[in-house]
This record gives structure tokens, C-alpha cells and sequence, in this order.
């Protein structure tokens, strides 16, 4: 029996319980509270789930599978995008939702059937998993700020 390499397990826990973190944190948020700007100017929950998505699509094609959207129409996710100036743009929360759930079905199924990473996809996996923890820790924070009690405890 072959044993996956520990790279690919690793990867897989992070994107398993990254999953977990970001579905608590916008469980019960409405459309209207996902494009709450706190201060006026800091990224809305809307902005954050669907850049969380956009980079995902990196790291599906990173790993030689499709992106779950098109990333030139919702380029408004994209990293340097001022959300404040592209709101029209933003898709529902409840869409947001469901293109998450694709792409984690879509992630999941690709890392089961890994035995290993090549080697020059590394840093780029390592970089997109940390950039998971970065956002999903900021849902967090956007949640109670909207008035919610904390979804981790």
C-alpha cells in the first residue's frame, strides 16, 4: 500500500478546516451585513469571500484543474481591487456560498487522488494555504464586528 506523501495531508487538513473556519464565520450573515464596509473603508464580508474564492481558483489551477468562475468577470475579487469602487460588480452573498462550496468540493476531490506535489508548485501552495488562514481568521473579526457572537470557541 503507497502512503500519500505528508505534503499533500497537510494540505488537505488545511484546506478541510479552512473550510470549517469560513463556513462558521458566514453562517446566518445577510446580503445586506456581507457589504457592511466597517470604518467606511475596510474590506466588506462580501469582498473577502469572494477574493477567498478568486484565489482558490489559483490554487485549483496550480494543481492542474479548472477554476469554478471565470476570473476576468468577477475581477472585482481580485488582489488590488478596491471593493468600495467596484460594488456593483459584487455578486449575492448566497452565490458567494455556493461558488465556495464548488470550489472546496473541487479542492477536496483533486487532493484525495495526490500521492505528492511537484516540487515547483510548493511555494505557490504553501503561499495560497497560508493566504486561506490570513482571510478566514479576518472573517472572523468582520463577524463580530456586524454584531454576531464569535463562531469559534
Amino acid at each position: 500500500m503507497e502512503t500519500k506523501s505528508n505534503d499533500v495531508e497537510i494540505i488537505k487538513v488545511q484546506i478541510f478546516s479552512n473550510y470549517k473556519v469560513i463556513s462558521m464565520n458566514i453562517d446566518g450573515i445577510t446580503h445586506e451585513e456581507s457589504m457592511i464596509f466597517p470604518n467606511g473603508e475596510a474590506n466588506c464580508m462580501n469582498w473577502i469571500l469572494g477574493h477567498l474564492i478568486y484565489i482558490r481558483n489559483a490554487f485549483l489551477n496550480v494543481l492542474g484543474e479548472e477554476s469554478v468562475w471565470d476570473s476576468e468577470k468577477f475581477s472585482c475579487y481580485n488582489r488590488g481591487a478596491i471593493p468600495l469602487e467596484r460594488i456593483d460588480e459584487m455578486i449575492t452573498f448566497k452565490q458567494l456560498k455556493s461558488y465556495l462550496q464548488q470550489s472546496q468540493d473541487k479542492l477536496e476531490a483533486k487532493l484525495i487522488t495526490m500521492e505528492s506535489f511537484s516540487p515547483e508548485t510548493i511555494n505557490d501552495i504553501a503561499t495560497l494555504s497560508f493566504h486561506e488562514n490570513y482571510h478566514s481568521g479576518q472573517l472572523g473579526y468582520l463577524r463580530r464586528i456586524l454584531g454576531k457572537p464569535g463562531a469559534i470557541k
